[in-house]
């Protein structure tokens, strides 16, 4: 296994995160355009989240496959094929002014970021050590936020000075050379071993997962965590291009520089990690998210950016520690294992989408509280029965005393 601070734990870290900050990037390239896409195509607030939900749903629906075909063909080749499909999808999309064609691009493009996302954790646990690992995964998540600052702030002022398609033209252009850099640096896998033939053992393996509750309630939390979190920006976004602050996009994009707390706790996480059990850090996080959407209700931007500020910290801490759950707690198919956990982390931001943006427009900023507060509540409740689900399974195998 591959030891901190070696050569090899430094190439193989930076490839992953530069591929990680790729696909971040171009995920939500779009995002903080919606408001924009919304006027220009005359379409509902929750009609134009399709542009975006495309893209997570069709990347939730793949995650699974794809995990499944590295099983057979290896890591890496699905995580650069994956990266490679993005700047030739890019290209093509600015060849339209369909928003139907757009739609399906972009679900292309969650396609491609499947095979990337979905895997790139195993490679990460099956060559790194225990704690090459644990320190990794921090900085892969880190680079996850940052990627998804870059995109947001590229793509909102960029169309606002331009138009999207050259913030698509940037991010298409920028996705490719940066995936030569990553097919450089990283190696091929050492200890893993492509198995053919063994499609109905991985699909048993999927059933596995699901069937284990120590970790489908985890995948359950990164789900509405992402929901809530993602989603929150989409409709801060909306409310800040609206009257009394009428910004302008270029503006108002700039609200995804608070992702940076984001990038500061899943770095912090990886030290909870080693002082002190995970589960109470994920009912932590989500305390932190929960009190900056609280925040979030006074009509104020500073109040507004402190209030995304602890969203994005206390999310990106909970997703952190409930990831490397998943990924530590299969003991089997490790890939399938955190592939379905970004099944259901990203089909908890699609869906949350058109639940918390319904909700600003029915109540605005007061009634997205409401709602979310319901998907808080189930975080907490979900947190509460992990616990008790991992005590159980401690006194299951702890040694029996028959001294006595």
């Amino acid at each position: 296994m591959i030891e901190l601070h070696s050569p090899q734990y430094r190439r193989i870290t930076l490839a992953l995160a530069l591929g990680s900050f790729l696909v971040f990037c171009n995920l939500y390239v779009f995002q903080p355009i919606l408001p924009q896409l919304s006027s220009h195509f005359e379409v509902s607030e929750t009609e134009i989240n399709w542009v975006f939900a495309a893209s997570t749903l069709a990347l939730s629906l793949c995650l699974v496959p794809w995990a499944i075909t590295s099983e057979s063909v290896g890591r890496r080749a699905v995580m650069i094929g994956g990266l490679m499909s993005l700047p030739a999808i890019g290209y093509a999309m600015m060849l339209t002014d369909s928003l139907t064609t757009i739609v399906l691009l972009r679900a292309a493009v969650g396609v491609g970021l499947a095979a990337f996302a979905s895997v790139a954790v195993a490679y990460m646990v099956e060559e790194l050590s225990p704690d090459a690992f644990t320190k990794a995964i921090g900085g892969y998540i880190a680079a996850n936020s940052l990627g998804g600052i870059a995109g947001r702030v590229a793509g909102g002022v960029l169309t606002d000075y331009f138009d999207w398609k050259t913030a698509v033209f940037v991010i298409a252009t920028f996705t490719l050379i940066s995936t030569l850099v990553v097919i450089a640096m990283l190696p091929k896998q050492q200890h893993f071993k492509p198995a053919r033939g063994l499609f109905y053992h991985h699909n048993r393996s999927l059933v596995i997962h699901i069937s284990n509750p120590t970790i489908w309630v985890a995948m359950l939390i990164g789900g509405i965590n992402f929901a809530l979190f993602v989603n929150l920006y989409s409709v801060m976004g909306f409310r800040l291009v609206e009257a009394p602050h009428n910004l302008p996009i270029a503006l108002s994009s700039l609200i995804f520089l608070c992702y940076l707390a984001g990038t500061v706790s899943s770095k912090l996480s990886a030290n909870w990690r080693k002082k002190f059990p995970p589960i109470p850090g994920m009912v932590f996080g989500t305390l932190l998210s929960l009190l900056g959407m609280l925040v979030a209700l006074f009509e104020s931007i500073p109040m507004m950016l402190l209030g995304l500020l602890l969203i994005s910290g206390g999310a990106f801490f909970t997703h952190t520690l409930a990831y490397a759950w998943v990924s530590q707690k299969a003991t089997q198919a490790k890939a399938t294992a955190t592939a379905l956990y970004l099944v259901h982390y990203y089909i908890g931001g699609s869906l949350g989408g058109f639940f918390l943006l319904y909700c600003w427009q029915v109540g605005r900023w007061p009634g997205v509280v409401e709602g979310g507060a319901l998907l808080y509540a189930a975080l907490f409740g979900l947190c509460y029965k992990l616990y008790h689900i991992d005590q159980r399974s401690i006194v299951a195998v702890k040694p029996i005393d028959h001294r006595s």
